[in-house]
């Protein structure tokens, strides 16, 4: 699991910055949207649409903008586009494999989009299924760290409920769970009193590939060029990267 507590870690710094480009708020908004159309707009009776809501809201969506991506997306507003789900397989510098998710309305300027950054950037397309065999779907909830809060008092409150484990990741916590437990561990942080910050599905690596400086350096920038695509909504990666090193990175 440290590769993808690392990346984790990574992603939770990177939506900050993300955030400040408006990157993540178009797809926080899509989520929403999507969810909505395949759910129906009431979040009590869509937990899924609940959950993208909730993590919207904890990025500091205005709540106009997902009032109007649920009205667009249970067809109660016109405007709403006919987005897929399209997942692209992969390999970056390294061997590091990726799993690309896409949220579109057009799959060959997706398509497009994902082989030129990963070519660009000293990668490659690989078939469907020889790379998504290294992942397994899981429940991910982070939970933000708070004064006197313990990885003791997050995995007591979740244990019962189908956690199957509590990573820490320095700024925050991280739940693991099967995803049809997602629901129940986030209630039960929920009845716990305890503030999460998101909560879904997630791919997780099952080996990880350890990278130097220079190799973590090249994933990053691959990274970025993936998720400069409007239609790439996230991109899951199986590298290891130390503590030190992360932070000289981060420096």
């Amino acid at each position: 699991m440290s590769g993808h507590s690392k990346w984790a870690t990574t992603k939770h710094k990177k939506a900050v910055i993300d955030a400040k480009r408006g990157k993540l708020f178009a797809r926080l908004i899509k989520n929403v949207e999507v969810a909505a159309r395949t759910g129906g707009g009431d979040p009590a009776g869509n937990p899924t649409l609940y959950d993208a809501i909730q993590k919207a809201k904890k990025n500091s969506v205005p709540n106009d903008n997902i009032d109007r991506a649920v009205k667009r997306g249970s067809g109660q507003e016109a405007g709403g586009a006919d987005y897929q789900t399209v997942m692209y397989e992969g390999y970056g510098p390294s061997g590091v494999a990726f799993l690309i998710e896409c949220l579109t309305d057009n799959r060959n300027r997706a398509a497009t989009d994902v082989r030129v950054a990963l070519t660009r950037n000293g990668g490659n397309l690989a078939d469907a299924g020889s790379v998504a065999y290294m992942f397994s779907r899981k429940g991910v909830v982070i939970v933000p760290k708070a004064a006197q809060l313990s990885e003791d008092d997050v995995l007591g409150a979740v244990l019962d409920a189908g956690a199957e484990e509590v990573n820490d990741l320095g700024e925050a916590f991280e739940v693991v769970s099967e995803p049809t437990d997602l629901i129940g561990v986030r209630s039960a942080l929920q009845g716990a009193g305890l503030e999460y910050e998101s909560a879904e599905s997630s791919f997780v690596p099952s080996v990880t590939v350890p990278l130097d400086e220079e190799g973590a350096r090249k994933i990053f920038k691959l990274i970025d060029a993936l998720e400069d695509s409007d239609d790439v909504q996230n991109v899951y990666a199986n590298f290891d990267v130390s503590d030190d090193l992360m932070a000289k990175i981060d420096a």
